[in-house]
């Protein structure tokens, strides 16, 4: 009431907008104007922090970006990608990514929103002044030699696959930032969305060399969920994956994975998996049952005795499911776009670490076979 007398005291001061480093199309004219205020004010800022920083240690950067990254006409959509081509230019090598859960989705703002989902920090170094040039092919070599063990490591660590993306963009990105510049074949410097494209690109091909180690019926039944999901699909076509496999159709069917009826097959949903089912009593144990039971049991009970119980019994073959895990997520969450689905192999990798612990305190007893577990 009294603002319109003292209006120097009782006045309020708007926040600055001009200089907020926000791209925002509506304050700069359009998308692409907006995205180059923000590259340029991010450089500047990021080259200020890189000429202080110490050759001695590292520097970390913490990052909220927008979890839906599309990509289009091969290139990787704009903020993330935008972001790291800040960090490069301003003379820093990045040489890891470590992705943090930040925000909960259902909070207000993020309600029917696109809102922020997740947070990554990165890990820089200064850059090498004798940093040299290499060309594309020379880059794509390097990725295909030094990110496979990088990914087995983020595996072996136990890395979400919802995470796995921007966890592999560390090492990727370790290999593209550590050269003066990625030429392309016109000689001109390749960018970042590039580089995180031909990333991602080896990522997919990791996870689907993959499935080579996994037994004949488990690679059948990834093919088939990949073009079919727990849809019906025509036999004569099924007949022709099997064989080139090695194997039949009735064989899958043998090992409880497929029902084959009226010329259709269909892969089992995890409701019609046998209740009595045991691996150690399985004649014809495959990797995707133990996957599908695995999952089952931990979306009834989570982190449970049961569910620790039949990661034990699963035994030598718990890091080829653990392995499926991360294929069959990359292709619910990426290809067939089922969210549900991806969501349940997720949550047992996000569990996996203390499933594992709770496993190697059960012992079972050979007289009758009773587990039980260490106290």
């Amino acid at each position: 009431a009294l603002r319109s007398v003292y209006p120097e005291i009782f006045g309020v001061l708007a926040t600055p907008k001009a200089e907020e480093l926000v791209a925002t199309p509506y304050r700069h004219g359009g998308k692409d104007a907006a995205e180059a205020f923000f590259l340029d004010g991010m450089s500047s800022a990021i080259a200020n922090m890189a000429a202080q920083s110490s050759d001695q240690f590292p520097a970390t950067i913490y990052y909220a970006f927008k979890q839906s990254e599309v990509a289009q006409e091969g290139i990787s959509s704009t903020g993330w990608a935008t972001f790291l081509q800040a960090v490069v230019e301003a003379g820093y090598a990045v040489v890891g990514t470590w992705p943090l859960r930040t925000e909960m989705a259902n909070r207000m703002i993020a309600s029917g929103t696109n809102a922020l989902a997740n947070s990554v920090v990165l890990v820089c170094r200064k850059k090498e002044a004798t940093a040299e040039s290499i060309t594309r092919a020379e880059f794509i070599r390097a990725l295909k030699r030094e990110l496979p063990p990088a990914i087995a490591e983020l595996q072996a660590a136990n890395i979400a696959p919802a995470d796995m993306p921007q966890s592999a963009i560390g090492p990727g990105m370790g290999v593209f930032s550590r050269y003066k510049a990625v030429l392309e074949s016109d000689d001109s410097p390749m960018s970042v969305k590039t580089a995180l494209q031909l990333i991602n690109r080896e990522l997919d091909e990791y996870l689907g060399g993959i499935q080579g180690e996994f037994d004949a019926d488990t690679r059948f039944a990834i093919t088939w969920f990949e073009q079919n999901g727990n849809g019906k699909g025509d036999y004569g076509v099924a007949d022709n994956l099997a064989r080139a496999r090695g194997i039949s159709v009735e064989s899958v069917k043998h090992a409880g994975i497929v029902e084959s009826a009226a010329g259709k097959v269909r892969i089992l949903t995890r409701d019609e998996l046998d209740d009595d089912w045991d691996p150690e009593e399985d004649r014809h144990l495959t990797v995707w049952e133990c996957l599908q039971h695995l999952v089952r049991q931990h979306e009834k009970d989570g982190i449970s005795h049961d569910t620790a119980v039949l990661l034990k019994k699963i035994n030598t073959r718990a890091e080829a499911v653990k392995d499926l895990a991360y294929c069959l997520y990359d292709i619910s969450a990426n290809k067939r776009k089922d969210a549900k689905e991806a969501t349940a192999y997720n949550a047992l990798i996000a569990d996996w670490a203390e499933l594992t612990r709770q496993a190697a305190s059960i012992h079972d007893t050979i007289g009758d076979r009773q587990i039980r577990l260490d106290i």
